[in-house]
């Protein structure tokens, strides 16, 4: 496994010398941050050997070297999902890359459900922990080079960046929520019942990504930043039928406040 991920980094250093030190993980709807940055190096994942291929509708299947904010960053335009039929290796084989080309700190952003029924769609939603309902990324062989067999999941999520996008949304006039990711394999959308359940076990959000890659990267000593934008409220008498096209039409709508509080948490960390 490790050879596999150390011959795809070999591959991308041997095509720029760039040194990302922050990752970014763009999420449904969300990929137009690529248009805030300055492009130093871009490829398709079709063309980097051993890379998984994104299948799904609003991911666009790029990796960017780029700087934003002044700051030099690694950007997957488009992430993978266990219920494409990637094993958990492949969805989380990006993150682990990311640590071996210099990655420090890694930002990730995703469109959820939201099951508080204080939140409304169009919110955004730091994640301060998450609810694991997948398979472990790290079940099998442990990869000691990455990290110990037992990694502590004591605080997933930076308390400092927190802290700071908080106090950015709030000098922006920006709703900003915290709390609790559920993550599930998908693809199906929650019944109402399975929605009453997620509230029930403590979570404030379901989606069906970031909790693999967060895992990883803490596996890594990766520092993790994580937000949601809530695309469809699992709330009794606000469940509706959802699209996909749905989703990403809300996450487009929020993509703006969510660009603003990634430019200068990037501008000040």
């Amino acid at each position: 496994m490790l050879k596999k991920i150390k011959e795809t980094v070999d591959f991308l250093k041997q095509r720029t010398d760039f040194k990302p030190k922050y990752g970014i993980i763009l999420g449904t709807g969300l990929s137009n941050l690529v248009s805030e940055i300055q492009v130093i190096y871009s490829i398709d994942y079709e063309k980097i050997p051993n890379f998984p291929t994104t299948t799904v509708e609003g991911h666009s299947g790029k990796l960017i070297f780029a700087y934003l904010s002044e700051k030099p960053i690694l950007v997957m335009q488009g992430r993978f999902h266990f219920y494409e039929g990637y094993s958990m290796f492949n969805v989380v084989m990006p993150v682990r890359i990311m640590k071996l080309l210099g990655v420090t700190d890694l930002f990730v952003s995703n469109a959820s459900g939201g099951v508080n029924p204080d939140y409304n769609i169009g919110d955004l939603m730091i994640i301060n922990d998450h609810i694991n309902l997948m398979p472990n990324p790290l079940i099998g062989p442990n990869i000691n080079e990455l990290g110990t067999r037992f990694p502590d999941m004591s605080n997933p999520y930076c308390k400092k960046m927190i802290k700071l996008a908080t106090k950015i949304a709030k000098e922006n006039n920006i709703k900003i929520q915290q709390g609790v990711y559920v993550g599930v394999t998908g693809p199906t959308l929650e019944t109402p019942a399975e929605y009453f359940y997620m509230r029930k076990i403590g979570g404030d959000t379901v989606g069906m990504s970031t909790v693999p890659e967060v895992i990883a990267a803490r596996h890594m000593n990766i520092s993790c930043f994580a937000i949601s934008v809530i695309t469809d409220l699992g709330v009794s008498g606000k469940i509706k039928k959802v699209t996909h096209q749905d989703v990403q039409k809300a996450a487009q709508n929020s993509e703006p406040k969510l660009t603003l509080i990634i430019k200068n948490l990037l501008k000040n960390i």
